[in-house]
Parts: structure tokens; C-alpha cells; sequence
């Protein structure tokens, strides 16, 4: 056993028919078929709102199971760390625009609920019972679990009153020096009012007693940590403990040293704060001439939104955090005291400057098909479609495509739509030169993908400067659909080439994410690309797509007619299956469709990462539907549906949830895998994760997940079957 890879897969579910992806088991066949008609069941209110869940509860459920991770030591242990971290952020974010909608409703007056019938108010309140548990949980994982198996690895995080006098004598060297020039203390008196603080900006709240040079009797004062600062700094080698790597907290410097930040006067506490504020972005379509102006001034509003979640030191007293409470116009329940440094999510510089690689998930190198291995892109492409799974397999084919389609001189056009790409993009690099070179280059970019904004500011104005014509798609509709077009000539005919994606053009995340990219010269489904990209730098009517699905226009209809049409077999009968996997399930009408499938004895199989507003497992309504959460080394990104259609089975991919925003308020598109070979690979993968026992957890009716447990079985972990499968054994 000593010789066993950390995290290798599980030999006994692997061997021998793993070797090869399209060896898998295709189990999807094995479930009976129906050999009787249907009755019709008695007739159900499917608007009943004990049938849906809150999807405000929804999402936190998705944030306890990202928290779990944390405890799960099949995970190597600094990659639990970053669980704990991820949960930190998901939950920033989700006061920043889920708190942060709500009670912007509530002072509206709005009583409008969702399909769970639950007020606002009433939401509110559950969240931060629920929330107020969570942050106290993750504090305890934090300091009774990982602090402590981290000390045992080696790496210590030093608190003041640990510090040996040669650390407590670098650290006042390095207050001096680094800290002391760009900190400013602000005292509060009628001529120093409080002061605007940043939106999650670290900061201390001082109480002093004495009078400063000015003969001010003192009070109290704000300290705004210096944010060029990193909040967690390596103490020099020479001063930790033999083959440790100790680390130091900016909060705890400045604690340590408040007191030469008001000389004469007596530091009475120092407790650190931190305010979440309303981040989201509006931009009203009928009062906006330039959507980029626009969001410029939106992004310096963001900063300073109103306050919605205050989180202090568990030391710091009442009467200060009431003080606090009163200046952001905030209730008891908004506040968090937390045992450690409020702004965790900055612990994640560790991850990049340990160099502990047991302590890490294993590398891989991501496969590449050996279609693509070598020679022009375009001719293997032109030959048959190629699928590439992510992050198993790798994104530079689809960077190396466009690097290609730059330089070749018979390219003569491309098309692209852009979401969330990164600052430092390759793809962004590629449409440069190709603009450079003189080939018509058209960018569909979305200014407002939630904090990417200023990213996609600057992409635009580079892309406009190398020549290459930028469009910010539609103002009431953001572009999220993944579309690539490129025009080749070839001979004397026009050939034409597209990406279609499940996921964002961006190299990082295609190391994290789980994603679908299908390069394709299929005529059909380029001409329909070609299509779309005239819809959204033209006017006109909606034009006929012919293969594709189109949000907002036929993408909706077309899921609920297959969805009936699956419906409709069973009644006769006959087999009917569906499985969905998305991130998201809470537009009412697909969850109807779906209960109505289940009444007429449909097996639905649904592969939800994050929220679900449908109840599985209700008599006489969806006890044939499975919910299950695949939580794991990779965020599960795919968009993938399917439907048995009597064995003439339809796989398609998708950019779009099934979310109303998705259906109704944004340009998504879904593709259907015309290639048989490469539909029945992607249903391979979806019978995968239906029989995960490792990283998979079902949802119950009353709304919670139990983690599967091998228990007495072979242990199948998805990710890790796909990533044996696909990643390259080199």
C-alpha cells in the first residue's frame, strides 16, 4: 500500500474497462421499460408552493455542502483549506447579491415571492439563522481542525502572544517600515466624521483614552488596514521553529502595535470589523445612452453600496459593535462575531506560496485527442467534430485554434463572443494579431458579467485600439452564450468552423471547471452560429436558427416539448428517461414539466451542483425523480441534457441553466452532438456521476443532502474515473 499514488482511483472500479472512455458500461439501458399504459393521475396543483424550495435556502445548502469538504479528509489537506475558503467567498458573494436583493425588496415594500411562496421577510429571517450557524461552524473547522493539522505539517500561523522575542523584534521592525507610512488612523470627533469604508476592506475599531496634541479628549477611532498590504505575511526562515514555515496576520500587527498610532494617548481595545456591502450592479436600459460609461460609474458606486452583513472580532464589546451596527444603518441579526480574521478569504495567498505538493491534490496533465495531436487544426476539424471534456482534456487546443486562424492567411473572418475571459488571455492575445493582420474580427463582449466588469472594460478598449470591432451585445439581454466563428477560404468555397461551449473562454477555470467545448465544421450548426453572431450585431426580427436552441427565443419551448414528448411515451407505456445536469434548476415552468414527467412515470435523473427549487421523492408528484450534488476537486460546469426519445436518443450541451434568467433574459445557446460516437461518450459521462458514491449527494425531500457512502461497495468518485479516463497518462 505504500506504493498506492495519493487520490489514485479506486483500482477495483477502474480496472480494465476504464482503459478506454468508450469501454464504459452504458447503464443508462438497464433501467425496465414501462409495458402498460399509464393511468392519468388524479389531478395535482403543481403551483403549490409546498412543492418548491426558496432558492435563497437553495444556495445556502449548495455553501454547507462546499463547507463539508473541509471536514473530508479524502482530500489532501490544504486543499481542505481551500473548501473552508471557497465557502468564505460563496458566502461574500451571496450577502453581496442575495442579502443585498432581499432586503432592497423589503425597503421597497415588494411582497413579491417565487414559486415557494415564502415573503421576503420571512426569507431573510431563515438566512440568518442558518448563516449566523455556518460562519460559527466554519470558525470551529477553522481552529479546531486545520489550524491544528496544519501546525502538524509544518505550518503554523504565529498569534501575538506566541511570538519568541526575536519575531515580536522583526515584527516592530516591520510595522515600522511597511505599516506605519501608509496607515491613517482616523479619530471621530464632530470635525473627523465616520468615515466611507470599502466594500470587505479589513479595519479596526480603537477605543482610547487621553488627550492627542490638540487637547481632544479622546474617544475612539477607525484604523483602514493599508489594502497594498498582503493580510498574511511568511516570517523570515532563520526565526520559526526548525522545518517549520510560520506565517504572521496583518490584523495581528497592527494589534500588537495600535498604540504608536496615537502617541500620549492610552489604546484601550483594538478589534477588527469588516463590512459586506450591496454589490450589485443596475443599469437601467431606457436611461443609458453608453452601457460602458455607464458601468465605470457603477463599478466606483459598487465600492461604497449599502451595508448589509457586519462582521467584528468575537472580543470586541457590544457597545462598540452597536456603534457599528448604528453608522451602517444595520440590525442585530447583521451581525457576525468570528472567532479568527474576518476577511478569510485572503488566506488564500498560502495555497500559492507553500510548496508542500503532498499536501495538494496530485498534477495531471490535462489528454488531448489524437486527432489533434499535430498538423493543421482546421483539417482535423474539417474531417469529423471533436469534443474535448474539460478540465480532463485540455483548453489550448481551442487557444491554438485561434492562434492558428490569426496567422493563416486564409482566415478571413472571426467571430467570437467573450463572458468572463481573464485579464492575461491568450484568446484575447490571438483576436489582437488576428486584428492586426488585417482579418475582419468581431467581439461579442459582456460588460456585465458580475465582477468581471472592469476585466471586460479593459478587453474592449484593447481590442478597439488593435482594430477589431467590439460589440457589447444586447442592453436588455447579457450575451452568455460560448460561440467561435471563423471563416476560411479554401479553394474557391467559403468554409466555415465554430466553437460551441458549455463553459467561459478562459484558461484558468478550464483547469477547475467541468466543461464541453465542440469544435465543429458541421454546416448546419455553422451557419446557425453565423446566424446568432448577425442577430447580435445587426437589428432585425429573429431569424430562423435551424439546429441550434436560442434563448430567449426557442430554447425554453423546445426543453418543454422534449420534456413532454418523454412524458407522453410513458404514457403510452413505453420507457422514458431524462437526465439534466446544470448548475441551477428554478424556473417554474421546466419544474412543472419535469413534475408532470414524473406523474406519467418518466425516470428523471438530475445532476444539480447548486440550487434546486424541485422537491424529489413527493407521492403522486416526483417520486420518479432523483436529485443528487456532485461536490468535488472540480467545480461540475457542464450543461449537458438528455432524452431516451424510444432509444432515438437526443444529447445536447448548453451554456444556459435552467433559470428563468437564463431562458427568458439572456443569448444562451444549446447544441445538439450530431455525432453519434461523441453523444453516446457524453451519456458514458452522465451515467458516471449517476453512480458516484464518493462525491455525490442526494437531495431529500425536506430540502437537506446526504452524502452518499460506499459503504460495502467498489467507491466510484466521478471526477476521478473521468480524469483515469481522459487525462493524459504521459
Amino acid at each position: 500500500m505504500d506504493n498506492v499514488e495519493p487520490n489514485a482511483p479506486p483500482a477495483a472500479s477502474l480496472e480494465g474497462a476504464f482503459n478506454d472512455i468508450d469501454a464504459l458500461p452504458l447503464r443508462i439501458n438497464r433501467t425496465p421499460t414501462g409495458v402498460q399504459a399509464r393511468e392519468t393521475p388524479l389531478e395535482t396543483n403543481l403551483d403549490d408552493p409546498q412543492l418548491y424550495f426558496n432558492r435563497e435556502l437553495s444556495h445556502l445548502q449548495f455553501n454547507i455542502r462546499v463547507l463539508e469538504q473541509a471536514l473530508d479528509d479524502a482530500h489532501p489537506l490544504l486543499n481542505r483549506l481551500m473548501f473552508l475558503l471557497i465557502f468564505s467567498s460563496n458566502m461574500d458573494e451571496f450577502f453581496e447579491i442575495r442579502v443585498a436583493g432581499l432586503k432592497h425588496q423589503i425597503a421597497l415594500g415588494d411582497d413579491t415571492t417565487g414559486a415557494d411562496g415564502r415573503l421576503p421577510k420571512a426569507v431573510l429571517a431563515e438566512i440568518s439563522l442558518a448563516a449566523h450557524e455556518l460562519v460559527a461552524r466554519q470558525y470551529q473547522i477553522l481552529n479546531d481542525q486545520l489550524l491544528p493539522l496544519l501546525d502538524a505539517q509544518g505550518l503554523r500561523f504565529r498569534r501575538r502572544d506566541q511570538w519568541t522575542a526575536a519575531q515580536r523584534e522583526w515584527a516592530h521592525a516591520f510595522f515600522d517600515s511597511e505599516i506605519m507610512p501608509v496607515i491613517s488612523p482616523i479619530g471621530l470627533d464632530p470635525s473627523h466624521p465616520f468615515p466611507r469604508l470599502v466594500n470587505k476592506s479589513l479595519n479596526f475599531i480603537v477605543e482610547l483614552e487621553g488627550k492627542d496634541a490638540f487637547g481632544r479628549a479622546g474617544g475612539m477611532a477607525i484604523l483602514p488596514a493599508p489594502r497594498s498590504l498582503p493580510r498574511l505575511m511568511a516570517l523570515p526562515k532563520e526565526l520559526c521553529e526548525e522545518d517549520f514555515t510560520e506565517y504572521v496576520f496583518l490584523s495581528s500587527l497592527i494589534h500588537a502595535y495600535a498604540d504608536e498610532l496615537f502617541p500620549g494617548m492610552r489604546v484601550l481595545g483594538c478589534y477588527q470589523f469588516r463590512l459586506t456591502r450591496n454589490a450589485d450592479m443596475t443599469v437601467d436600459p431606457d436611461e443609458v445612452s453608453d452601457l460602458a460609461s455607464a458601468l465605470r460609474g457603477e463599478l466606483l458606486a459598487r465600492r461604497y453600496g449599502s451595508g448589509v452583513r457586519l462582521e467584528v472580532a468575537d472580543n470586541c464589546p457590544s457597545v462598540l459593535a452597536d456603534f457599528l451596527l448604528r453608522q451602517f444603518h444595520l440590525e442585530a441579526d447583521d451581525l457576525y462575531r468570528v472567532q479568527g480574521p474576518v476577511n478569510l478569504t485572503r488566506l488564500m495567498a498560502i495555497l500559492g506560496d507553500v510548496d508542500r505538493p503532498e499536501l495538494f491534490y496530485r498534477p495531471f496533465t490535462p489528454g488531448v485527442p489524437k486527432a489533434l495531436n499535430g498538423g493543421s487544426l482546421f483539417k482535423a476539424v474539417a474531417k469529423h467534430d471533436i469534443l474535448l471534456h474539460h478540465p480532463f482534456q485540455s483548453f489550448a487546443p481551442i487557444e491554438e485554434l485561434l492562434r492558428e486562424a490569426a496567422r493563416d492567411p486564409n482566415v478571413l473572418a472571426i467571430k467570437q463572443t467573450l463572458y468572463r475571459t481573464g485579464a492575461e488571455s491568450s484568446i484575447v492575445n490571438a483576436l489582437v494579431d488576428a486584428a492586426s493582420h488585417g482579418k475582419e474580427v468581431t467581439v461579442v463582449i459582456e460588460l456585465r458579467a458580475r465582477f468581471d466588469e472592469a476585466d471586460n472594460l479593459q478587453l474592449a478598449s484593447r481590442l478597439q485600439e488593435a482594430g477589431a470591432i467590439v460589440i457589447y451585445g444586447i442592453m436588455a439581454y447579457k450575451t452568455h452564450a460560448k460561440m467561435l466563428h471563423i471563416v476560411r477560404r479554401e479553394g474557391r468555397e467559403l468554409r466555415h468552423y465554430a466553437h460551441l461551449g458549455t463553459g467561459n473562454y478562459h484558461a484558468k477555470t478550464a483547469k477547475l471547471y467541468t466543461d464541453y467545448s465542440l469544435l465543429t465544421a458541421n454546416p448546419q450548426l455553422c451557419a446557425d452560429v453565423h446566424r446568432v453572431f448577425q442577430q447580435l450585431s445587426g437589428m432585425g426580427r429573429a431569424r430562423k436558427i435551424d439546429t441550434l436552441l436560442h434563448a430567449p427565443f426557442t430554447l425554453h419551448e423546445r426543453l418543454l416539448e422534449m420534456i413532454e414528448r418523454e412524458a407522453q411515451h410513458a404514457r403510452l407505456g413505453k420507457r422514458g428517461h431524462i437526465i439534466i445536469k446544470c448548475n441551477s434548476l428554478t424556473e417554474p415552468k421546466l419544474i412543472k414539466a419535469l413534475y408532470r414527467a414524473s406523474q406519467a412515470g418518466v425516470e428523471c435523473d438530475l445532476i444539480i451542483r447548486g440550487m434546486c427549487c424541485l422537491k424529489p421523492g413527493i407521492a403522486g408528484v416526483s417520486e420518479n425523480i432523483r436529485v443528487r450534488s456532485i461536490i468535488g476537486r472540480f467545480l461540475e460546469h457542464t450543461r449537458v441534457f438528455h432524452f431516451h426519445n424510444l432509444g432515438k436518443s437526443e444529447t445536447w450541451c448548453s451554456s444556459a441553466d435552467f433559470m428563468s434568467r437564463n431562458m427568458f433574459h439572456r443569448v444562451e445557446t444549446c447544441f445538439p452532438l450530431l455525432d453519434k460516437k461523441l453523444a453516446t461518450r457524453v451519456r458514458k459521462d452522465l451515467e458516471t456521476y449517476l453512480v458516484d458514491n464518493c462525491q455525490s449527494w442526494l437531495l431529500q425531500p425536506d430540502g437537506r443532502y446526504r452524502q452518499q457512502d460506499p459503504g460495502g461497495s467498489d467507491p466510484i468518485s466521478a471526477q476521478e474515473t473521468m480524469l483515469y479516463a481522459y487525462a493524459s497518462k504521459a
